[in-house]
């Protein structure tokens, strides 16, 4: 039984005519017909008496009336609350966010969300790069802000905030260090981490291409469990690591970022649970989009600055 055919007897219960129960519920009077004969079919008997002069209840009919109008009533109750709540931005927004993320661009997002929707409030909470997705999919998050690398059919990726120029983070007493650029064809002559699960394989592959453009094979050696360890390895000359520009932790003088010529940006931006999504979930997204554009507007479309796409 399902809420059409529970619409439809009780409507006809009332209104005792076809015709009347299919103007009121603006549907063909064959539809309400074939409705209520599968729902008599389904409870293995009649629920009306059908005359050429009259439609009445039969007993089963009155019985199943008087039983389903209070239910149905909270039922109905029920899925207007959910309605309501799924379009509303009032509340908190609970936005993840990993320690390679560019903090000051996501503070510009979240202000601007906050004052477009003053009754919406954006709590911010910290979550592991090696694993960034549990949280999303536990519902302990609403939004995470994380590289859009994303190979996962549950997720849905959202829009852009900012595009990162890839860089080599390397010792800054590496022979590198003193060079203007590097090419991805060099990450074959060197080591580089090896992302322990549960860090993503889309992310992985991204970051550290699995292969140079040539074919060149770049080696994985080193396994890492965390991003102080990664930075160790990189300080101590260990490993280089290809990244993406304006990563807070890899900001020391005993690391230095050189330019990658042939790697295309990294986009941050916007990540949710498909299954969670919600007004505030796309108000944010809303203003996300709405920045970039302006960001664009404003910079000619030339510029690669944070908002643009």
């Amino acid at each position: 039984m399902d809420t059409a055919q529970i619409e439809v007897f009780l409507v006809l219960a009332e209104e005792l005519h076809f015709g009347r129960t299919a103007e009121r519920l603006r549907m063909p009077q064959p539809r309400v017909s074939r409705l209520l004969a599968v729902l008599e079919r389904q409870l293995g008997g009649a629920l009306f008496e059908r005359t050429s002069r009259r439609v009445r209840l039969t007993p089963l009919g009155e019985q199943l009336a008087a039983r389903l109008r209070p239910a149905y009533a909270e039922l109905t109750a029920i899925l207007d609350e959910a309605r309501a709540a799924a379009r509303d931005t009032a509340g908190a927004i609970r936005i993840g966010f990993s320690p390679t993320s560019n903090m000051e661009v996501l503070t510009r997002l979240v202000s601007a969300f906050e004052a477009r929707h003053p009754d919406s409030q954006a709590v911010l909470h910290a979550v592991s790069n090696f694993d960034p997705y549990s949280a999303l999919r536990r519902g302990d998050l609403d939004v995470l802000v994380n590289w859009l690398a994303v190979d996962e059919p549950d997720l849905t990726v959202g829009p852009v905030i900012e595009e990162c120029d890839r860089v080599l983070a390397v010792a800054s007493g590496d022979p590198l260090a003193a060079r203007p650029s590097v090419s991805v064809e060099e990450l074959a002559d060197r080591e580089v981490a090896r992302m322990t699960p549960p860090f993503p394989a889309a992310l992985n592959d991204a970051i550290f291409p699995p292969r140079t453009p040539s074919g060149r094979v770049i080696r994985r050696t080193h396994p890492v469990r965390s991003i102080h360890e990664l930075v160790a390895l990189i300080a101590r000359g260990q490993i280089v690591h290809p990244t993406a520009s304006g990563v807070p932790m890899l900001v020391r003088d005993d690391i230095t970022l050189i330019p990658i010529t042939d790697l295309p940006p990294l986009p941050l931006g916007l990540i949710w649970c498909a299954a969670h999504d919600n007004a505030r979930i796309q108000a944010l997204a809303q203003t996300a989009r709405s920045l970039r554009r302006r960001s664009d507007q404003l910079a000619g479309g030339t510029d690669r600055s944070a908002f643009r796409r």
